[in-house]
């Protein structure tokens, strides 16, 4: 399997853009013609995770967090150089999955839900997409080369379907006047005609493209077509939403966290005796949502990188918090491995999940 076809497969299930504008994720470094000999999944690619890949003979790195992100003015020796110059020398490919995989319904925050033992659970902040319906009247008879034509020059398209249009028959009225030039009917006379009304959806930046098209297409002087602007929620988005087996307090909750997530510390704010039922989870640095969260229903919101000042801003307005540590999104390396087994369906092929430990931090 070439790089290139693993990044097509990865691509049909987290979409590289659905990622944030801010992101950098895909192929950061490699090259998309390469055989992968096997797969290594990790949170954070470090020197370590590199020599841990050369080790076990795997030449593609899969990292949530994107080693090249903030700007890298130079690739010398020492620092993330140092990584860099590791990757290129050993022929290893690293990808980045980083905010495509956080709003894949799938993704980290259903793997943090699964360890924290959160059921049923629902996108917390869903995504939405705009698009157009489209309609068209056209002659009867111009109808099937119409949608043929506009088919195949990709329109009309929906998941894995192509040629998806609905048409309605009925009767279309004109007088040509002045200086017409009509396709049908004669001037200064009423003409009925056997119309077709075409219905199909594009996609929103398809909608110039979709107009010239239709003008090209259309038998018609002046075609008579509508574009209808809808939107539609996604089966993505940010965060997750569900409801613990049993009830228990604000510290039972946070004390099962620190266990499940296997942490050295776990911090909380609230009454620790206030019951938890519902729980919503954003992994990573999610401030900002927790009052929509609490407007949900979640009895706790659930992330990672607290402050000072936002943990006491929530205290003042009664909102429980559990911090669980940025790292906890470690989650995702065993996760993503499950992913990739099912979506490359070959159980022959390598895909290991880093047992190293890549926490910045030391606890006392």
């Amino acid at each position: 399997m070439k790089t290139s076809e693993l990044l097509n497969i990865i691509n049909q299930h987290v979409p590289f853009s659905s990622a944030k504008e801010w992101d950098n994720v895909g192929l950061l470094i490699g090259d998309k013609e390469k055989e992968v000999t096997g797969i290594l999944t990790t949170l954070d690619c470090t020197a370590e995770i590199v020599d841990e890949a050369i080790n076990n003979n795997v030449n593609t790195i899969i990292a949530h967090h994107p080693l090249i992100f903030k700007g890298i003015s130079n690739v010398n020796e020492g620092g993330y150089g140092t990584i860099i110059r590791r990757i290129i020398q050993h022929d290893i490919q690293l990808i980045a999955l980083h905010t495509n995989l956080d709003v894949y319904q799938h993704g980290v925050n259903a793997m943090l839900a699964q360890t924290l033992g959160v059921n049923n659970t629902a996108i917390l902040e869903p995504q939405f997409t705009n698009y157009y319906k489209v309609q068209v009247f056209i002659p009867k008879e111009n109808a099937v080369d119409f949608k043929e034509k506009m088919s195949q020059a990709g329109f009309a398209s929906e998941g894995n379907y192509e040629h998806c249009f609905f048409s309605t028959a009925g009767e279309g009225q004109f007088k040509p006047v002045g200086e017409a030039n009509p396709h049908i009917g004669s001037l200064n006379e009423i003409e009925s005609v056997s119309e077709i009304k075409i219905e199909f959806m594009i996609q929103n930046h398809q909608r110039h493209q979709a107009e010239y098209y239709i003008n090209e297409l259309h038998p018609y002087e002046t075609p008579v077509y509508d574009f209808i602007p809808l939107t539609k929620q996604l089966d993505r988005g940010l965060g997750v939403i569900g409801s613990l087996k049993n009830q228990v307090t604000l510290k039972e909750f946070a004390l099962k966290a620190k266990e499940a997530l296997n942490l050295p510390s776990v911090r909380f704010t609230g009454n620790p005796n206030s019951l938890i039922n519902t729980v919503a989870i954003i992994g990573g640095s999610g401030i900002g949502f927790e009052k929509d969260a609490i407007n949900k229903g979640a009895d706790v919101f659930v992330t990672g990188d607290i402050k000072h000042h936002d943990a006491l801003d929530a205290k003042t307005d009664n909102i429980n918090l559990v911090d669980i540590n940025h790292y906890s999104e470690y989650v995702m390396k065993e996760g993503l491995k499950h992913l990739l087994q099912e979506w490359l369906n070959q159980p022959a092929f390598k895909i290991i999940a880093s047992d190293l430990n890549t926490d910045p931090f030391s606890y006392v």
